[in-house]
């Protein structure tokens, strides 16, 4: 058996004993989460979707973002308590096949949705050691390599039941998750100084896109009066395709924006569809998932020409336009709220804003050279945001390194 790098002493200064070798399936139960109409989506009981996997650290209670409104039978049936795991069921890409957290919250209880498997806890372990398991290599190689799916990736119950893993004593458990959650700590503050300078720059993009605050021209004239115009009279929708044969990077599009895929996981050689075509979107083209407007999933590509999945969406900014200033026009919340009234589907996680809906929406837009103040303005806010996520990222380096140490 394969010994960590990285272990912990007990404070007699001991070793602890040799770690055990087992199967998730004896310390967990899985099941698939609720299916509800999308009409059944936005009120009543937490619900746990991908995103909140995807977008946390560790699950508590009032960082899900979404509700369902089912009954009480239904709600006993699905409920996520203290210690629970949820993976992330179905994936648009095979790195984020099986992802996985762990509700924390010890005394509110939620539910789950249907792209969601729960692993009801039925061992006695430490929740925040499980937590940093379940996200170590030697576990997500385990449920990549068996994850299946052509557009979508999907993993099953049998597959994460099959997943070995090495479990230490409680007593070593409880030492690692002590650690970590020093270091979640420092990370999750760092989010909180982040999040503070977003809503900064929200008040000022609110008072700029309002009009209350008018930028004037160098001679201190007015600029024109705003005009009135469809996003297909900004945007034009580019459809070329490639395969991957190396003319263009592989990159993923996520809440954080266009980003290469061994920026995310570092697993590329895990992708089975090489013969796949993939979208080519450019630098400066607008990017949206329109399964995951939802989350906020559109942004301007500042990272360079590559292909990504056929589910993505790309746009070219007119000439007449500032790419810069229609990312800040498109990625506003009140113009995402507003785009989600055109979504369509049954299923909550898979309802989507179509392209075409999305270029119906009328938006107001000022003269090119006030658009550049706008940019300036709100990039130098930006340039801020962006130092405080380096430092964000520096920290979740480390934690992910100590990691591959602390685990096998």
């Amino acid at each position: 058996m394969a010994v960590p790098k990285l272990r912990f002493k007990a404070d007699d200064g001991s070793d602890y004993p040799d770690l055990e070798e087992t199967k998730l399936d004896t310390l967990m139960a899985f099941k698939n989460g609720i299916n509800a109409s999308g009409d059944k989506f936005g009120r009543g009981t937490k619900c746990i979707s991908v995103m909140d996997i995807l977008n946390n650290s560790c699950i508590t209670y009032d960082v899900i973002k979404g509700e369902v409104d089912v009954d009480e039978k239904t709600l006993q049936n699905f409920t996520v308590e203290y210690g629970d795991a949820v993976f992330q069921r179905s994936s648009e890409n095979v790195q984020d096949a099986g992802r996985a957290n762990v509700y924390m919250d010890k005394d509110r209880p939620a539910t789950f949705s249907g792209f969601v498997i729960r692993g009801k806890r039925i061992a006695n372990y430490e929740p925040m050691f499980m937590n940093g398991l379940l996200n170590a290599f030697s576990v997500r190689k385990q449920i990549m390599s068996k994850a299946q799916g052509a557009q979508h990736i999907n993993i099953g119950q049998e597959i994460l039941s099959s997943v070995r893993v090495n479990m230490p004593s409680l007593p070593e458990q409880q030492k690692i998750a002590d650690f970590l959650s020093m270091i979640d700590t420092v990370i999750e503050k760092q989010k909180a100084t982040i999040g503070a300078w977003e809503e900064r720059k929200k008040g000022v993009m609110q008072k700029l896109f309002s009009q209350e605050v008018r930028f004037k021209a160098d001679d201190g004239s007015e600029f024109p009066e705003w005009e009135e115009k469809k996003l297909k009279n900004i945007l034009k929708e580019y459809k070329e395709y490639s395969a991957k044969d190396g003319s263009y990077e592989h990159v993923s599009l996520t809440k954080e924006g266009v980003v290469p895929k061994s920026e995310r996981y570092e697993r590329d050689f895990l992708v089975k569809d090489v013969d796949k075509k993939y979208r080519i979107t450019h630098l400066g083209d607008i990017c949206y998932n329109p399964a995951n407007l939802k989350f906020g999933v559109i942004c301007r590509n500042k990272y360079g020409d590559g292909i990504f999945s056929p589910i993505y969406v790309t746009f070219h900014v007119c000439k007449d336009m500032l790419p810069e200033f229609v990312e800040m026009l498109v990625t506003r919340r009140d113009f995402i709220e507003y785009a989600l009234k055109y979504q369509q589907g049954t299923v909550y996680e898979r309802m989507s804003v179509s392209p075409d809906d999305l270029l119906s929406i009328k938006v107001m837009v000022p003269c090119m050279t006030e658009q550049q103040k706008i940019a300036d303005c709100l990039s130098a806010l930006d340039d801020v945001i962006e130092k405080q996520k380096a430092t964000l990222a520096a920290w979740e380096e480390m934690k992910k390194g100590l990691l591959q140490q602390m685990f096998v």
